[in-house]
């Protein structure tokens, strides 16, 4: 069985705390409302967490999924970059998937809203209306439906550090491309040089249409993209590079 690495072994030890934290402390609210990360336009959103979602899990299953794929993807690549080097690129590639989400929600929002002030509904009436889920007696069918189209990016929260883990096995596909991978659901051998580009479009086709493959409905897909092309593109830069003093081998 191989040996947890150090940074990896951490990054599990806060995960499971903050996991602990949600089930125990305000019966699980209170940790989501302080620590999740909400769509910018929210009320809920704070800017501590922008990090502090990537600590937070939504259930068992899912820190389970995603602390095993941190183990077993994290500990190689930390042991060939060094502690620092794979920090960057956890922390980064939840960064990217942030950014990739949050900007794929404010594609769906900016244009609705505009048009929901452009139709005569004030900015307190739409908000009251995203806020409680209900809207007012005078509200037209058009824009009942540009309601019901920003309602989801209002209210969107992220949790997990799954976006971390994809820039993690990107990393992973880069330096082992030829290491033989499998999915739980399908237990057949891929190579990575496959394998994970495979996933990483998956997730793309999800979030673009709502077909879920191997994940839950509510998955942050475009989460998955931002972080897995986040750790693409520092280790592309590295590697590019690894003759000077960003070496990664």
């Amino acid at each position: 069985m191989m040996r947890i690495s150090e940074t990896v072994k951490h990054l599990i030890i806060i995960n499971v705390i903050m996991f602990v934290g949600t089930m125990f402390i305000g019966g699980g609210n209170l940790f989501y409302e302080w620590f999740a990360m909400y769509f910018p336009k929210n009320d809920a959103f704070q800017p501590w967490q922008i990090i502090t979602h990537m600590f937070m899990h939504g259930g068992v299953t899912h820190i389970l999924f995603n602390m095993f794929a941190l183990w077993m993807f994290g500990t190689p690549v930390e042991q060939v970059l060094g502690s620092k080097k794979f920090l960057f690129i956890y922390i980064s590639a939840g960064l990217g998937a942030v950014l990739l989400q949050v900007g794929f929600y404010y594609f769906q929002y900016i244009p609705n809203y505009n048009a929901l002030l452009e139709s005569g509904l004030s900015a307190e009436s739409i908000k009251q209306s995203l806020v409680s889920g209900q809207v007012n007696s005078g509200v037209t069918n058009a824009q009942l439906e540009l309601l019901k189209t920003i309602f989801p990016a209002y209210n969107a929260s992220m949790v997990g550090a799954s976006g971390c883990i994809m820039g993690i096995m990107a990393a992973f596909g880069m330096m082992n491309p030829e290491a033989k991978l499998m999915m739980i659901f399908l237990p057949i051998p891929i190579k990575a040089k496959y394998f994970i580009p495979g996933i990483i479009l998956l997730d793309l086709f999800s979030g673009l249409t709502g077909q879920s493959f191997f994940s839950p409905s509510n998955t942050a897909y475009m989460a998955h993209v931002g972080g897995a092309l986040t750790g693409f593109f520092i280790m592309w830069y590295w590697k590019k590079n690894q003759f000077n003093q960003n070496r990664w081998y």
